[in-house]
């Protein structure tokens, strides 16, 4: 089936065709691992992986999917500097050794964000790669080194630096993201890796030394330029490594587009000489309870934070998935109980088609893929994907289906939850889940603490049952387990 996807950079929806025989060359901005990702993040990550699933089972397409992981930037060495009140005794030991440490926290949070992503049904299995800044230092060097040679960056108190004013001459600059050039700062020079969208103005390429930060060096000319990347460079290197350019898709959340993707287009461009890929994906903003999350605001959760809760993370999946990515999102404690109620619809009816039927009955199993799947193949709108799903199962009770007509839905649905991945193509489990005893006493032991108001150990015992992969939930007579 034809993929059709808004492409920020036409502003418009196209047809999607790979540029190479059925592979689809994809590539998305991944975590910073400086910290556990927010449920911001993991939007941008869902979305990224619906996408791909949609590609391949809809459009039959293979994907080679690359997700780089940035372990080496602005938040990463001060969390990582020795005496940081960000370090905690899980990673070790911190020594003199500054890159050392930048590597044992960054491999830490990189461990943790692998988990979470697992624990939302996003595979490891399904990646091509997903290669680490730091193993690309080489590679970003000689891209700096070409940008430099055709005469589109320069070298000031040993940072090298993007010249806007001169790369304009000869391309757009601001076809993601409209830039007001009137207020453009000409000359001015940007150092941090993250700044505003008013901010326009040069961009930093390689970093110069600074004391206590890790650091390489960078021969240009005889001359050593001792420091570091920015940002932005690493992940045209990666990608194209990687990928080869052009490739087909770039994913990433909607405040990417500037200065990241603005800024990432520029530099490929004037050092390989093209666009590093045809098509932009971008998923809008998460928002909690129709507020921007923020710390200040006490809205600002992490996975491990809802975990912690008691919600499951297929539900949050579900409830995302359930939402148009080019939507703004709202996350609500009310809308995950919602999308739970949603989810174990279709998996009750899902339970019922094992179960025999006397009906002769037989539907046209046909119209109903057709109808879902040309939904997600026209820019992914899983919300009338899922309308037309719930429509059908009103319509029709499993008693009164063919045990043929049951055998078609039910391989339907296998390969709907190819992409969803919410639900059990099984017939319904009787038995009892096997908790370990060892997860039973963690969980009596809490509400113990609870009945004691011990509420530190309380939240202590509930992170050990949530981090062994079981969901605790309390109840008005004590609580669930569930394997997570």
């Amino acid at each position: 089936m034809q993929i059709n996807l808004y492409n920020s950079l036409s502003r418009k929806i196209e047809p999607f065709t790979p540029l190479i025989d059925n592979e689809v060359r994809m590539y998305s901005c991944g975590p910073t691992v400086y910290n556990f990702a927010h449920i911001g993040n993991m939007r941008a990550f869902l979305f990224a992986d619906l996408l791909q699933r949609v590609l391949k089972v809809v459009g039959q397409h293979k994907v080679r999917w690359v997700m780089n992981i940035t372990n080496i930037d602005d938040k990463t060495i001060r969390d990582s500097a020795v005496g940081s009140s960000a370090w905690i005794s899980d990673m070790g030991e911190q020594t003199d050794d500054l890159l050392n440490n930048l590597l044992k926290l960054t491999e830490y949070y990189e461990k943790s964000f692998l988990e979470d992503i697992s624990r939302l049904g996003i595979k490891k299995e399904d990646f091509f790669a997903m290669p680490k800044a730091t193993e690309y230092i080489e590679q970003m060097q000689n891209l700096i080194r070409l940008i430099l040679e055709k005469g589109f960056a320069y070298i000031s108190e040993g940072s090298i630096y993007f010249n806007v004013s001169e790369w304009r001459k000869h391309q757009t600059y601001g076809r993601l993201f409209y830039i007001d050039f009137d207020n453009f700062r000409a000359g001015e020079r940007i150092d941090s890796d993250q700044y505003e969208r008013e901010d326009a103005s040069d961009f930093v390429l390689w970093k110069a030394r600074k004391p206590n930060e890790p650091y390489w060096n960078f021969h240009i000319d005889n001359f050593n330029f001792p420091g570091r990347p920015g940002w932005h460079i690493e992940c045209s290197c990666m990608e194209k490594e990687l990928l080869g350019l052009p490739f087909d898709i770039h994913t990433g959340g909607i405040d990417l587009k500037f200065p990241h993707h603005e800024d990432e287009i520029a530099q490929s461009h004037a050092g390989y000489g093209i666009d590093p890929t045809v098509m932009w994906c971008h998923n809008e903003f998460l928002e909690v309870e129709g507020q921007k999350m923020s710390k200040s605001l006490g809205n600002f959760f992490t996975l491990r934070d809802l975990l912690e809760k008691g919600i499951d993370p297929l539900d949050i999946r579900f409830s995302m998935f359930a939402s148009h990515y080019g939507s703004v999102y709202n996350f609500t404690f009310d809308g995950i109980k919602s999308s739970h109620k949603a989810r174990f619809r279709i998996q009750e009816y899902i339970y019922k088609l094992f179960e025999k039927s006397e009906s002769e009955i037989t539907i046209d199993i046909d119209k109903l893929r057709n109808s879902v799947f040309s939904e997600l193949a026209n820019d992914l709108h899983t919300p009338k994907a899922l309308a037309h799903l719930f429509t059908f199962i009103n319509d029709n009770p499993t008693d009164k289906l063919s045990e043929a007509s049951k055998n078609g839905l039910i391989a339907f649905f296998t390969e709907l939850n190819n992409i969803f991945d919410v639900w059990t193509i099984n017939p319904r489990q009787e038995t009892e889940l096997s908790i370990p005893d060892e997860i039973k006493e963690k969980a009596e032991m809490r509400l113990e603490a609870k009945k004691n108001k011990n509420w530190d150990l309380s939240d202590s015992l509930r992170k050990e049952i949530i981090d062994a992969g079981y969901i605790l939930k309390d109840t008005k007579d004590g609580y669930t387990i569930e394997k997570g």
